[in-house]
């Protein structure tokens, strides 16, 4: 007979919402975001410890990676082996960690993005700034926990005697959170850590005058304001504008070039040569005659003007925004606090908690020290009780079977004392010995008393460890890796050219047909313009290849393109949906070239209208600008406004003349009423300059304009002639 199954119902949206839970508390405590008091994540720390339990410390040999990563995820990291490897390969990039912790040998991957190779092939052992981190941990510094399988015990968090997360910095995505937090200097995180140690109630402020801004591995020029920079540190979020290095070198004839030196942080330097070369094609750097890539260890890119008198600051300006030798760089500090609670910290509140770890680890070693110390001096007590019974205690060893009980019980010995008699050699028993063993045990008496009374009080805790990270510092300060690599640098104002400064000037056609292709001929007043068959010109205008041209579609949206970028060539052109976005149903309905000083008169085929400034119909994208909104009707017609009369006629043939200062002027929206329409739509509108101008466009005379003028938004009277556009 079957035993019964235990069987118990449960909600479905109860289960995942538990194990949902289970999962985000397990990505953001065991795989993504950093302990403030080591800057580490999981995987790094396990990492550096399996390194140091492999004793690849800086001055030993190297390991095959491959060996170092079957022993993280064979005892510690029951994960996949490429992502601990990948974990690696980072921690020995130079480029990548302002203070490498592996020492990696062969091939780690390149600021080109290349990637690494296999871990068969390279090796590692633990840099010197590694064993900071490490330092002390078999002292009882920190707590150990057992590893996912019982058979070992692994570190829960590392001494860390470095506030290695601001120096080294890290990224990481949990489930609802992030944390991003760039790399700063270890000189001025150590002189802010001995200013909070000094004087805890310190200000951001006061901590900024040490901590000037990231310290990246790649250099890089920081223009982020000073004010910006405190803000972000005292809220524990915000970004940093930080752009490649880069000077002129001057050539003969007064000519230069410019040379890039280094790139931001994180910018694969392959795929910013891949931007260049795509803008360079797509006529977006018309100031540079050619650009390349010269880098060998160092970064060198070479870029070459057109021209001479073009300003470098100036080129430099443009690539700024256009590609990624400048970029922003996030801080978000959100960490795992001293109780394992992710929050976001300032930069102060990350110190602090910094400090506390390191009073604690320091606090914890010394207690070790001073276990041993007692440990040692009770053993010494007994050693010197044979000197001064040497005689008695080797009879008693020599004539008696059990030894050790009588000598514990006749000098009152504990059993620690009476084994290390018993183990004692011979030839120990001499004086000479015996004069060290007084010196030793005084020794270690002074130093009982002097760890008793620093444990006692957190003043002299503090002391040690401000005396500790002074040494570090001074370590730090004669070595290259100590200086700073990011220059703070105020951005200088650079006068705004626009690319089409850049372009040669020359006499165009720009031609949009029927079926809508759009093209560009050289010259003015061309002849015998050919198109695809059954297609035919709908607008034709005559302008330069340094105008912007402008279209107005159905849908009232405007869009612009400059006139050098509309495809040219003997072809037909190119279709208008392939330069700009426009939807299935939505048309051109009018084209002109730009100018900013001209107004527009737009309208609706409701009715509707408003004038528009020409700045206020330049679309930046190809998505285009909503100009004017249009509800139950499409737009009719953008002209400009060349004169002071408009007149406007409906399919039902009622014409309307008024002034066009009757027009309100609007950025956007749906407009006015220009003319009232009980049926139809509002069929045609024109802008006239004078009364003049209305002769031959209704039959009549001159003079019969006064019979059509009204006031805006009037029905207008019947026409019984033929109209313009009859």
């Amino acid at each position: 007979m079957s035993k019964a199954l235990n069987i118990h119902e449960i909600k479905f949206d109860d289960a995942l919402e538990q194990r949902y839970l289970s999962y985000a508390l397990s990505t953001i405590m065991s795989r993504s975001l950093p302990d403030v008091r080591d800057g580490l994540k999981p995987v790094h720390r396990r990492v550096l410890y399996a390194m140091l339990q492999l004793k690849l410390d800086p001055k030993t040999g190297y390991k095959k990676c491959a060996r170092i990563v079957g022993d993280v995820i064979g005892k510690y990291h029951p994960h996949g082996g490429e992502a601990v490897y990948d974990a690696l390969v980072r921690m020995a990039q130079t480029f990548s960690s302002r203070y490498p912790t592996v020492d990696g040998q062969g091939n780690f991957g390149s600021v080109d993005g290349d990637n690494q190779a296999a871990m068969r092939y390279t090796e590692a052992r633990l840099t010197p700034y590694a064993t900071y981190l490490l330092q002390d941990i078999e002292q009882d510094t920190v707590d150990f926990r057992p590893n996912y399988d019982g058979n070992d015990d692994e570190p829960v968090v590392l001494p860390a005697y470095v506030p290695n997360i601001l120096a080294n910095g890290t990224e990481g995505i949990a489930v609802g959170m992030a944390t991003s937090i760039p790399p700063h200097n270890i000189i001025e995180l150590l002189d802010a850590v001995l200013l909070l140690l000094k004087k805890p109630k310190s200000l951001v402020a006061e901590l900024q005058d040490y901590i000037k801004g990231p310290d990246f591995p790649t250099g890089g020029i920081l223009i982020e304001p000073k004010e910006s920079i405190l803000k972000s540190y005292e809220t524990g979020r915000g970004s940093f504008r930080l752009r490649a290095r880069w000077h002129k070198e001057e050539l003969e004839r007064g000519q230069y070039r410019i040379i890039i030196t280094e790139i931001p942080y994180q910018v694969q330097k392959k795929a910013l040569i891949e931007k260049l070369a795509e803008l360079y094609t797509a006529k977006k750097l018309p100031f540079l005659e050619a650009f390349s890539d010269n880098s060998a260890e160092d970064i060198k890119m070479v870029l070459v003007p057109k021209s001479r008198n073009i300003a470098p600051e100036v080129i430099m300006e443009h690539l700024f925004k256009l590609t990624d030798l400048e970029v922003k760089v996030q801080l978000n500090l959100n960490v795992l606090d001293l109780r394992s609670i992710p929050q976001v910290m300032s930069v102060k509140e990350v110190l602090d908690a910094f400090i506390v770890h390191r009073i604690e680890v320091t606090s914890r070693r010394l207690r070790y020290r001073l276990g041993n110390v007692m440990h040692r001096l009770e053993i010494l007590q007994g050693l010197l009780i044979i000197f001064l019974n040497l005689d008695e205690v080797i009879k008693i060893i020599r004539e008696e079977d059990e030894p050790k009980d009588i000598i514990m019980k006749k000098w009152k010995l504990s059993d620690l004392q009476a084994e290390s008699i018993l183990n004692t050699r011979l030839r120990s028993l001499r004086k000479l010995e015996e004069m060290h063993l007084k010196k030793e045990f005084d020794e270690l008496t002074l130093e009982k008393k002097q760890l008793e009374e620093t444990l006692a009080e957190e003043k002299k805790l503090k002391e040690v460890v401000i005396l500790e990270t002074k040494k570090i510092k001074q370590v730090f300060e004669k070595l290259p890796i100590g200086k700073r690599k990011t220059s703070l640098e105020v951005a200088k104002e650079v006068q705004d050219i626009a690319l089409e400064t850049f372009v040669e000037k020359e006499p165009i056609t720009v031609i949009y047909s029927e079926m809508g292709w759009l093209r560009a001929q050289k010259g003015h007043k061309l002849e015998n313009i050919r198109y695809k068959e059954g297609d035919a010109a709908k607008f034709v205008i005559e302008c330069f290849s340094t105008d912007k041209v402008v279209f107005f579609s159905n849908s009232g949206k405007s869009f612009a393109t400059n006139a050098d970028k509309i495809s040219r060539g003997k072809g037909d052109g190119d279709p208008i949906r392939l330069t700009f976005d426009l939807h299935q149903e939505e048309h051109i309905t009018t084209m002109f070239k730009y100018n900013p000083e001209d107004n527009f008169l737009i309208s609706s085929q409701d009715g509707r209208g408003f004038v528009v400034e020409g700045k206020d119909v330049l679309a930046q994208t190809k998505a285009g600008k909503q100009v004017m909104t249009c509800e139950n009707f499409t737009a009719l017609d953008c002209q400009q406004v060349t004169g002071n009369w408009v007149l406007s006629v409906g399919e039902n043939r009622r014409l309307l003349a008024f002034k066009i200062s009757e027009i309100p002027t609007l950025r956007k929206g749906r407009g006015v009423v220009l003319q009232k329409l009980k049926q139809g739509k509002l069929l045609a509108i024109r802008v006239l300059k004078d009364e003049n101008e209305f002769s031959g466009l209704v039959s009549g005379t001159v003079k019969d304009m006064k019979i059509w003028i009204g006031k805006r938004g009037g029905l207008g009277r019947l026409v019984l002639g033929k109209l313009w556009i009859d």
